[in-house]
């Protein structure tokens, strides 16, 4: 593995920990698509650091028991402005 892709890995690992960012995020920030973060954090981090990697899933199983919240949130916000 490139060493800038194994770095761009750890900095994706430490941005999701520290910002409790989702991937959709982390993607944006990084300027790369949402497969490449989770390809990165999912399967590259487990050879690099496997530790980190365990960190970064459990935050990223937090976004997924919460995402539901987050889109109802959103959805309700759309319709507020309609209604504006």
């Amino acid at each position: 593995m490139h060493t800038d892709i194994e770095e761009r890995t750890v900095d994706i690992a430490h941005y999701i920990i520290d910002k409790k960012a989702t991937v959709r995020s982390a993607a944006k920030y990084f300027g790369v698509s949402k497969s490449t973060v989770h390809k990165d954090v999912a399967e590259r981090l487990l050879k690099i650091q496997p530790a980190l990697a365990q960190q970064v899933r459990e935050v990223l199983d937090v976004n997924k028991a919460e995402r539901h919240l987050r889109g109802g949130e959103a959805t309700r916000k759309k319709y507020d402005r309609r209604r504006s």
